[in-house]
């Protein structure tokens, strides 16, 4: 498997250093910003572990750690989001599996700017342009984001630390 073919192996890629997406590595898992953009600040939580297929996998300490790595992810995107955008609302968290048989964890950031037809529905529900099209794909207009949710999970685990 060459570096180019890190989405066959995201966790893999991750612990070898190759996964562009990896934002942090945090306890039990990898920060990761999404490969689609459409609501900008998308991130996943990645298990460290593929082979780790739901959260009832993990023994009570490893669960909590997951948890807690999901909380400080979740903040950090709410805390970047809110800094770029004032438009920004919440974040939504998802752990659902249904395509990656590993255990990961979405966090969606959702925008007062987003249509009525879609603000107060899933994500799941968007157009499939979002999904696929070239225009919502991560890319380097997406480093000030990225950077500042990382500055933000350095802020937190600062935080965890000192508590």
């Amino acid at each position: 498997m060459t570096a180019s073919d890190w989405r066959l192996d995201r966790i893999g890629s991750a612990h070898r250093g190759v996964n562009p997406t990896v934002v942090r590595r945090l306890d039990a898992g990898f920060a990761v910003i999404g490969d689609r953009q459409f609501l900008p600040g998308y991130s996943v939580l990645l298990t460290d572990d593929p082979a780790v297929t739901r959260l009832s996998d993990l023994s009570r300490p490893r669960r909590a750690a997951y948890l807690c790595d999901l909380e400080r992810l979740a903040e950090a995107v709410e805390r970047a989001c809110a800094g770029l955008d004032p438009a920004f609302r919440r974040v939504n968290i998802e752990i659902l599996g249904n395509t990656d048989p590993y255990l990961h964890a979405h966090i969606w950031p959702r925008y007062d700017w987003e249509p009525d037809d879609r603000v107060r529905l899933p994500v799941w529900l968007y157009e499939e342009e979002c999904w696929r099209g070239e225009r919502h794909a991560l890319a380097p207009r997406h480093d000030a984001l990225r950077s500042a949710i990382g500055q933000e999970l350095d802020r937190l685990g600062a935080d965890g630390a000192a508590a």
